[in-house]
């Protein structure tokens, strides 16, 4: 294993290959990659003439940004109304971000059950919404307007919305509650940055103001990644985006680790009697349609936002170095079967 400070120190490796230097198993910076097409499983390698085999790594698991329903910035009670969340899906450009920034190389998210690799595990619905590139709510500033319109906001697009029939904003939302939000995402990852600021762009549109903050990703998870109210640590946030969520070591997509009621990695504080009652059906029978009926259900409920899941790594690996391929999606590797070809 050899240790680099930067993406670029390890591409120029890549790169110039030699008997002292040259990496077996390494990987290519996404922002290096050539665009892939949209209906090919790789794109261009531009270290094919150096001896490299180029495969993308995709996890067995999907990505989102989180709501925290238990807030305590005055925000909590707009979380929990459906309609918001919809309207925020409708701001998230999922094919915009897998085509710009990701360079091709991820998939859209459609729900709480991973698409990557497919499996018996999503449903029919998923499988037809991932096929199309796009969940439930596609992207539609229009639409994400008309819903906060509908429901007594008055929208000022370029500025602050603000509620101005509390009957119609929903319960908990007094006249002239304003629209505004402190976003924290985790630093580091170049398509999230580039995801979170056409988010902020797309909702000025609708005069939701989002404040962002890049942080450490370990600082953000220790303020966010667990219930709040269960671990007795601070609600004071509103949203974070870390870069979604693996299936291992916990394979079965059952749904109860993160949006079960009460739990203590329901990072939001999701609480949904129905879906409850869905994800108890699926832990007592492995009667598939129990698994649609919840995924289904959660998909469009929207209990986090569904944002695109980019690959993990874009592996590069030598072509006289065999058993390294295929990769596994739960991110085990087995050097121990790897071995050299002349």
């Amino acid at each position: 294993e050899v240790p680099f400070t930067t993406d670029a120190a390890e591409y120029d490796v890549l790169q110039s290959p030699n008997s002292s230097t040259k990496i077996d198993y390494g990987y290519l910076p996404q922002a290096d990659a050539p665009a892939k097409p949209a209906n090919a499983a790789v794109g261009a390698n531009p270290l094919s003439s150096k001896g490299y085999t180029l495969s993308p790594l995709y996890t067995w698991g999907y990505d989102f940004f989180v709501l925290n329903y238990q807030s305590t910035t005055g925000n909590g009670p707009v979380f929990k109304q459906l309609y918001f969340r919809q309207a925020l899906e409708y701001l998230t450009n999922q094919k915009a971000i897998i085509q710009g920034p990701m360079r091709g190389y991820g998939e859209p998210t459609v729900g709480p059950v991973g698409n990557t690799p497919l499996s018996k595990f999503l449903s029919p619905t998923g499988r037809a919404e991932t096929k199309s590139g796009e969940g439930p709510y596609p992207f539609s500033i229009a639409k994400a307007k008309a819903l906060l319109s509908s429901h007594g906001w008055t929208v000022n697009p370029g500025g602050v919305t603000t509620c101005a029939d509390p009957a119609k904003c929903g319960p908990g939302i007094a006249k002239g509650k304003a629209l505004s939000f402190t976003f924290p995402y985790a630093s580091g990852l170049g398509w999230l940055a580039s995801l979170m600021a056409a988010l902020q762009s797309n909702a000025a549109q609708v005069g939701i103001k989002v404040n962002l903050q890049a942080k450490p990703i370990n600082q953000l998870t220790e303020t966010s990644l667990a219930n709040c109210v269960v671990a007795h640590i601070s609600c004071n946030w509103d949203f974070a985006a870390w870069g979604g969520a693996t299936f291992s070591p916990d394979y079965l997509p059952t749904g109860d680790v993160y949006y079960y009621s009460g739990a203590a990695t329901n990072s939001g504080g999701y609480n949904d009697a129905e879906n409850d009652a869905l994800i108890n059906k699926t832990l007592l029978s492995g009667n598939m349609s129990y698994m649609y009926s919840w995924e289904d259900y959660l998909s469009k409920q929207l209990a986090q936002v569904w944002q695109p899941a980019p690959a993990f790594q874009l592996t590069e690996v030598a072509n006289n170095l065999k058993g390294a391929l295929p990769q596994s999606s739960t991110l085990s590797i087995n050097p121990e079967n790897w071995y050299f070809v002349k």
